[in-house]
């Protein structure tokens, strides 16, 4: 059981899985839209297939960095995305996660389920972090970059017509 460990947050986002599933795909994508409200991403380096690394910076709004590092370890598209996340490579409290994206009609559920090594690392990320809020906050962001990318499609195709 992991239940004590985990942290799950989903969010219906209102686009195909294809297009919800690529804004995970490429840096140009990620980096407008990942992380909670009032943070920046930098890339170092970014390689997207399994094994691949995602090397990376979170500037925060108080100006902290955080050093942070992705390995893909699985990826299905455009239904799943398995990796392991912490600070480096070989960070001993690094966490799983499983993103995976689910048709609803016309829109995607996306459901992140994180597993912590630990309890008490589920709990500091909770309590000191807030991971659940800022989770919440990453798909939000992802579900209004999605809709920008959307509404820039729709303006594109009229415009075309």
């Amino acid at each position: 059981m992991t239940t004590d460990r985990e942290i799950v947050v989903s969010r219906a986002i209102g686009a195909p899985r294809e297009l919800v599933f690529q804004a995970f795909t490429q840096v140009r994508h990620l980096s407008r839209w990942w992380g909670p409200e009032g943070f920046s991403t930098t890339t170092r380096s970014f390689e997207f297939h399994a094994g691949g690394a995602w090397d990376f910076v979170m500037h925060g709004p108080d100006g902290t960095d955080y050093q942070e590092w992705i390995t893909w370890t699985e990826i299905v598209p455009p239904d799943r995305i398995a990796l392991v996340h912490g600070e480096s490579r070989d960070d001993p409290n690094a966490f799983e996660s499983v993103l995976t994206f689910e048709p609803a009609g016309e829109d995607t559920r996306i459901v992140m389920r994180t597993v912590f090594p630990t309890k008490e690392l589920r709990d500091q990320a909770v309590e000191k972090y807030h991971a659940i809020e800022g989770g919440e906050q990453t798909l939000r962001n992802l579900a209004a970059y999605v809709a920008e990318l959307t509404s820039n499609e729709t303006t594109s195709k009229g415009a075309e017509g």
